[in-house]
Parts: C-alpha cells; sequence; structure tokens
C-alpha cells in the first residue's frame, strides 16, 4: 500500500530535477529553436521559388514562430519566478 505514495514522490522529485537543470532546458529548448528556423526556412524557400503565398505556407511561418517561442520559454523558465503581490 506504500508504493502509490512514493511513486508520486519519485515522479516529483524526476520533474523538479528536469526543471532546475540548466543544461537540459537548454538542449530541449534549443531544440525547439532550431526546429522554428527549420520550418521558417522550408517556408521561405517556397516563396523564393516564385511560388505564390498561400494559407499553407502562412500557417507554416506561424507554426514556426511558435514552436522557437515555445522553445524561448523553455529556456527562460518563468514557472515560479514571479513573486506574489502582498496587499
Amino acid at each position: 500500500m506504500s508504493t502509490a505514495p512514493e511513486s508520486a514522490v519519485a515522479s516529483s522529485k524526476s520533474t523538479q530535477a528536469f526543471k532546475n537543470c540548466f543544461g537540459c532546458r537548454l538542449i530541449s529548448g534549443g531544440g525547439l529553436i532550431l526546429s522554428g528556423a527549420y520550418v521558417f526556412h522550408a517556408a521561405r524557400r517556397v516563396m523564393r521559388q516564385g511560388a505564390p503565398t498561400s494559407m499553407g505556407t502562412v500557417a507554416q511561418i506561424t507554426f514556426a514562430a511558435c514552436v522557437a517561442a515555445w522553445g524561448l520559454v523553455i529556456i527562460t523558465d518563468p514557472v515560479g519566478k514571479s513573486q506574489k503581490k502582498t496587499a
């Protein structure tokens, strides 16, 4: 019966270690930023070849910006850094 609380504690320790590991955040965030750059480059390549801008190309560029922003959020780790305002 004591295995359930122990597994919950082990799970929270592993997620806590990931949040505190700057190298882990840098690698995963950098990977997302590079993925966004790759998608953006693929969309720009189609536009450079003279093809008209379609909704698909706009969606690719938007998706690339979102993925890159997600990578920046992971690197900066804003969760838990703001302090509650006291009255």
